[in-house]
């Protein structure tokens, strides 16, 4: 089974914490499939009934928003003036990064793959500026063009040779929030280490890695503050939702080719219509008792 996060509603339940027709969130923890059976303490509640659509729960109030929201503001410890420098700043994680840190006062800069995302950041988001990698050449001059007065925290999405770069124009004291890397989930061969580590010691850096699951006590109040935003108009994020279990594969890859704005779902089926009994799911999933069948 292939391992993904997962909106649902809770069919059968032995367990306290949840009820038949309850929402529940699971942050990596559940399959790509019709029917879970869930771990109670990976998967937590959720409302439907709170004034926005139910999906914002596996996107902007998921890991999608709560992953920049902790990495940012726990990791990156944000000041007025700084520099924050994105990487896969048109992501949905990266996108919501780098408005938190408008908000929060920084000058900040996105790195994205193309010139319409580019636009896309700076025209609507909000960002002071943006690099495009496919076509900067010089990564390390790019980033210091961009930033002039250096950069105090880089949210680092991809590692490599954007790494390299960052480290490179990196402010002493500044803050690595080490959230994803990309750049190295399809290698098939070994990944040499930052060519540029010893920056690390050189500026006094600190880098930390992070999953926003270890913030989960504070979920409810760091949702509350981003549909503050939200509400406020300060934050903007962006959705796209296939239809269909069979076009699982097909999002799920475009997440490599570049192809994607924002938060990709799959939309299995509609939730708010009467979810199947356990006895029903059981027969669905059980070969018809016909010859036909038995041939």
């Amino acid at each position: 089974t292939m391992r993904g996060s997962t909106l649902g509603r809770i069919v059968e339940s032995n367990h306290p914490k949840f009820s038949v027709g309850d929402y529940a969130v699971g942050i990596a923890c559940n399959g790509w499939e019709d029917f879970s059976l869930i771990d109670p303490e990976q998967n937590y509640v959720v409302s439907a009934d709170e004034g926005f659509p139910v999906n914002y729960h596996l996107s902007v109030f998921s890991a999608v928003g709560l992953t920049p929201y902790f990495g940012l503001l726990e990791i990156g410890k944000p000041k007025p003036g700084e520099t924050l420098l994105v990487s896969i700043a048109a992501g949905a994680v990266g996108s919501l990064a780098g408005q938190i840190g408008k908000i929060k006062g920084c000058h900040t800069v996105g790195i994205a793959g193309s010139d319409e995302k580019c636009r896309w950041i700076v025209e609507e988001l909000g960002f002071d500026a943006a690099i495009n990698y496919k076509t900067c050449g010089d990564m390390q001059k790019a980033i210091a063009e961009a930033c002039p007065n250096g950069v105090d925290i880089y949210f680092d999405n991809v590692t490599g040779n954007i790494l390299d770069a960052a480290l490179l124009n990196m402010n002493n004291f500044g803050r690595i929030v080490f959230c994803g890397a990309i750049a190295q989930y399809n290698t098939d061969e070994p990944v040499p280490g930052p060519f540029n580590y010893w920056q690390i010691l050189a500026r006094s850096l600190t880098v930390r890695g992070y999953i926003a699951l270890e913030f989960q006590d504070r979920f409810p109040e760091a949702v509350a503050e981003m549909r503050g935003w939200l509400d406020a108009g300060r934050l903007q994020f962006a959705e796209e939702i296939a239809e269909g279990f069979e076009n699982t594969v097909a999002t799920f890859a475009r997440l490599f080719d570049g192809s994607n704005k924002g938060k990709l779902m799959v939309k299995l089926r509609d939730i708010s219509e009467p979810a199947p009994t356990l006895d029903e799911i059981r027969a669905a999933a059980e070969p018809a008792d016909t010859e036909e069948a038995r041939a």
